[in-house]
């Protein structure tokens, strides 16, 4: 790590579970109120004014507690909550264009600067599942949001994020929830699992 990346390494917070809009809203609120002077916030990061000396680590480490989140200092973890990030930012705000073109191990590799089997292999060690089924699970998850905003078929569904057919998508959604998606559809108190908590 060269000097200039060292120094600035001393003005960013890493956050573990900061996955969504809200969780920037929630952090940026709290931190604020301990007068943290935040120059830039996006998921898992802010960076601030000050080096981590000139803040109150302990206090920000308990208020970030309260409300579901953690403060991240050891480095294997930071590239874990930075794959989290990459995988769950490409799922929840992708467009026209479907998932079956992006390749989710290139598109780490290049924005973590770092070998891929090298990521998959700590991701694997650390949370106990592989990357492919983390990537599944974030998948199912948004499969839940179409089918309760019931504005696409599961055909539509399918195409949309990658799939190579409907049975294909009814077969992963089926072993990970255990329902079928109509059941899903039609099962009112199904309640979506945060992302947060995933």
């Amino acid at each position: 790590m060269n000097k200039s990346t060292q120094n600035k390494d001393e003005h960013i917070l890493f956050i573990k579970n900061m996955v969504c809009n809200r969780c920037i809203k929630v952090v940026k609120e709290e931190l604020e109120k301990l007068n943290v002077k935040i120059k830039s916030i996006k998921l898992g990061e802010v960076e601030t004014y000050q080096t981590k000396t000139e803040l109150p680590l302990n206090m920000i480490s308990e208020v970030l507690e309260e409300n579901g989140f953690e403060l991240i200092n050891d480095k294997n973890a930071r590239i874990i909550e930075k794959i989290k990030k990459e995988i769950i930012s490409i799922i929840q705000n992708y467009t026209d264009e479907d998932l079956t073109k992006i390749s989710f191990p290139k598109h780490l590799s290049k924005k973590l600067t770092k070998d891929y089997t090298y990521l998959s292999t700590l991701f694997s060690k650390t949370e106990g599942i592989t990357i492919e089924h983390f990537i599944i699970l974030q998948k199912i998850e948004k499969v839940k949001e179409y089918l309760k905003y019931d504005e696409l078929t599961l055909s539509e569904i399918a195409y949309k994020l990658g799939y190579s057919s409907v049975q294909h998508l009814s077969r992963q959604f089926k072993k990970n929830t255990g329902l079928t998606a109509s059941e899903f559809k039609n099962n009112i108190s199904s309640e979506r699992k945060s992302i947060d908590w995933i």
